[in-house]
């Protein structure tokens, strides 16, 4: 998934900053480290590991993880879950550009 910082003034302010271990991740979503390494598996978020090997996740991962679980906890499966959430960002994306492409021919 693309990245959504600009320029953030410091880490904290950064929504890419990995900042969150995995088990405060997954008690932030109700959820557990094998939802989260589910997720990864399926290649929706990759976090980033810190010195010591430990995924490390950032609030934008959590906000695509929180959608995840929205999903399957409505029954879709995680694999299902993941296309669906990259193609609503595909189609997000898509929706941006035709907006900028409508903007410049104004």
């Amino acid at each position: 998934m693309p990245s959504r910082s600009t320029h953030p003034a410091t880490p904290l302010d950064d929504d890419d900053y990995p900042a969150y271990t995995m088990g405060r991740a997954a008690d932030m979503l109700g959820t557990t480290p094998a939802f989260l390494r589910s997720l990864g598996e399926h290649r929706l978020i990759t976090p980033l590991r810190s010195e010591g090997g430990h995924r490390r996740y950032s609030r934008y991962q959590l906000r695509i993880a929180a959608r995840a679980r929205e999903l399957v906890d409505a029954g879709t499966a995680v694999e299902a879950a993941c296309r669906i959430i990259v193609l609503e960002d595909q189609l997000e994306e898509a929706q941006r550009i035709n907006e900028q492409l409508r903007a410049r021919a104004r």
